[in-house]
Formats: C-alpha cells, structure tokens, sequence
C-alpha cells in the first residue's frame, strides 16, 4: 500500500516517497513532507541547473546552492531556474 503525505509544496495529499532520499534529519523531513510527484519533479529541476550552470559537485559552493535551491523549491518558494530556458507547453 502506498502512504500518503500532505506535500509541502503541492499543498494536498499525494503518495509519499518509499524511503528518505538523505541520511538524517533533512531526509525524514522530506520523506515525512514531500510528495514522490515533488521529488521527481525536484531531480529533473536540479538535472537542469547542474547541466545549464555546469555546477561541480565536488565543489563546496555548488553542493550549497543546489541545497538551498532544494530548500526553496520543495517548500514552494521562487528558486532558481537554468538561464534562457523555456518551458514546454502543455
């Protein structure tokens, strides 16, 4: 049976994830309060800013900002988007 949590960012219940996607605190969080709908949209978003921005992920700096781009986005906030980029109609 799939459980069900009140999504942070989509403000209404939706399936949940299977397990935390981090160790610790962060990951309960999101596991207890984000949707699987939020968090597949969240890795095709941060896909897009770690290709258009060409961040390194072995760089501190770049590792901090898609955190707190993570942040902003699950919670509902404005977050950064890929420069230029347009998206798809629907």
């Amino acid at each position: 049976m799939t459980r069900s949590v009140m999504c942070r960012k989509f403000k209404e219940e939706l399936p949940g994830l299977e397990r935390p996607p981090y160790p610790g605190a962060k990951g309960e969080d999101i596991f207890n309060n984000v949707s699987k709908k939020a968090w597949d949209e969240w890795q095709a978003h941060q896909t897009m800013l770690i290709n258009e921005r060409r961040l390194n992920m072995m760089n501190a700096e770049d590792r901090k900002f898609l955190q707190a781009e993570m942040d902003k986005f699950l919670s509902g906030e404005d977050y950064a988007q890929a420069e230029g980029y347009v998206p798809p109609s629907a």
